[in-house]
C-alpha cells in the first residue's frame, strides 16, 4: 500500500515538485525568519554575555540591560557590605563616539571595569594581553572594532592593529588587545577599558555608576545572594543567565522588554505568518488537484475492496512524504543562508532547536490540511462512478 502510494505521488512530477516547492519556501521563512529574530534578540543582551558576571545590580527601576539608569558611587560600598557578597566591582557602560584619522565618527560600546581586579573583561583574548588594560590611555577593543574603526573598512591592511591610536571624546586611546565579542544591538563595536579611564572618556555628569557587578559567597547560589542584595539595599540585582531559565534573569528580563515594547516582533511575526499561509495554499490547492487527477484510480481501488480508512491512509503517507522532502530541503537552505550570516556577521541569526522543531510540526500541519481536503473528496467518490463511460 506504501509502495503504491508513493508510486503515484512521484509519477505526477509536476505536482510532486510544485508540493516540495510549497512546501520549502513555507519552512525556509518560518525557520529563517525565527532565527533571524532570536538572533536580535541575543544582540540585545549583548552587554550582559561579554561582561559575564553571575550578578548585575542597577538601579531599582531599571528593567533591561541597555537602558540604566545611573547610581550613586557609594552603591558599591553598600554592596560590598552584604553578607552574601563575595565580591563586587563597578561597572560602565554606555554609547560613546570614537573619533577616527579621516575625521569622521563612529559610535561604540564603552565598557568600563575595575582596573584591579579586570572584573568583567572580555573572555576571549585573540591578541594582546589583558593585563596592559592598566597602562595610561589604553583600550581593548573587539574584532568588529579592527574594521569598522579603520580608515578604509574596504581595505584588511587598514584594519585596526595592536599599538594603534584613536580619540574618544577627544581623549586618547591606545589598542593593547583584540577580543572576541558578541556585537551589540546597536551595532556598534564593544571597547574595554578601566572603569576610572571611562568617566575621562564620559561627559562629566552627577552620576556616572552604570551598574555593579557581582559575585555570590561560596556555598550560595546566585538567586540566594541577588535576594539578599535586594533586600538589604533595595537595589534591583538581577542573575546573568541565558533567556528562558527563570523570568527574573536579567537576560530573560530584557528580550522581554523588547518583545513588548517594539514592532520587532510583530514585524518578524507576521513574515514567519505569511510563510504558513503561503505553505498551506500552495499544498492544500496542489495536493487537493493531485487528488482529482487520480480520482478514478483511487475510486478503483476503492471499488476492488479497500477500505477508505486504507486509501485515506494512502493520502496521509503522501503527504507526509512531501512534508519532510520539503521540510529537509528548506531547512538545508536555512544553514547555508546561516553560514553566509555567521561569515558576514549580518544578518544576526540564531537558530535554537525549538526552532525547527516548530517548524517541523507547521509543516507537518500543513500536509495534514491538505490530506484532509484530500480525504474529504474521496470519502464523497462513489465507486460505481469508475464504470462510467
Amino acid at each position: 500500500m506504501i509502495g503504491l502510494a508513493l508510486k503515484m505521488l512521484f509519477g505526477d512530477t509536476a505536482k510532486y515538485l510544485m508540493l516540495v516547492a510549497g512546501l520549502f519556501f513555507a519552512t525556509f521563512l518560518i525557520v529563517q525568519q525565527a532565527s533571524v529574530f532570536c538572533g536580535l534578540m541575543r544582540w540585545t543582551t549583548a552587554t550582559l554575555k561579554n561582561v559575564g558576571a553571575p550578578i548585575f545590580i542597577v538601579e531599582e527601576r531599571v528593567e533591561q540591560v541597555n537602558e540604566t539608569n545611573p547610581m550613586r558611587d557609594t552603591d558599591v560600598a553598600r554592596i560590598r557590605s552584604v553578607s552574601a557578597v563575595r565580591w563586587a566591582m563597578p561597572l560602565y557602560s554606555g554609547i560613546q563616539r570614537v573619533r577616527l584619522e579621516d575625521g569622521s565618527f563612529k559610535t561604540v560600546q564603552l565598557v568600563g571595569i575595575d582596573a584591579a581586579s579586570l572584573a568583567g573583561a572580555p573572555a576571549r583574548m585573540v591578541e594582546g594581553n589583558l593585563e596592559d588594560l592598566r597602562l595610561p590611555n589604553t583600550v581593548v577593543i573587539d574584532e568588529l572594532a579592527t574594521v569598522r574603526l579603520s580608515s578604509n573598512p574596504r581595505d584588511p591592511s587598514k584594519k585596526i592593529k595592536i599599538g594603534d591610536q584613536f580619540e574618544i571624546n577627544d581623549v586618547e586611546a591606545r589598542v593593547v588587545g583584540i577580543c572576541k565579542a558578541m556585537r551589540s544591538f546597536t551595532g556598534g563595536p564593544y571597547i574595554w577599558t578601566t572603569y576610572e579611564r571611562a568617566l575621562q572618556y564620559t561627559p562629566t555628569s552627577r552620576k556616572m555608576l552604570t551598574a555593579v557587578i557581582a559575585a555570590p559567597v561560596q556555598g550560595m547560589t546566585s538567586d540566594q545572594a541577588a535576594a539578599e542584595i535586594q533586600r538589604t539595599t533595595g537595589l534591583r540585582a538581577y542573575v546573568n543567565r541565558d533567556f528562558g531559565e527563570n523570568p527574573k534573569d536579567f537576560n530573560t528580563a530584557t528580550v522581554w522588554w523588547y518583545v513588548k515594547n517594539t514592532g520587532i516582533p510583530i514585524s518578524f511575526g507576521t513574515t514567519v505568518v505569511i510563510g504558513f499561509i503561503v505553505g498551506v495554499a500552495i499544498a492544500c490547492q496542489t495536493f487537493y488537484a493531485f487528488v482529482l487527477d487520480n480520482l478514478k484510480h483511487l475510486g478503483a481501488l476503492k471499488a476492488m475492496g479497500m477500505s477508505n480508512f486504507r486509501l485515506s491512509l494512502m493520502l496521509v503517507v503522501q503527504a507526509l512524504t512531501v512534508g519532510i522532502i520539503g521540510f529537509g530541503l528548506g531547512l538545508l537552505a536555512t544553514s547555508g543562508f546561516a553560514m553566509g550570516a555567521i561569515e558576514n556577521g549580518q544578518p544576526p541569526f540564531y537558530m535554537p532547536w525549538q526552532i525547527p522543531v516548530a517548524a517541523f510540526l507547521a509543516v507537518q500541519l500543513i500536509c495534514m490540511l491538505a490530506a484532509l481536503m484530500g480525504i474529504i473528496r474521496l470519502g464523497l467518490y462513489e465507486p460505481a462512478m469508475v464504470f462510467r463511460a
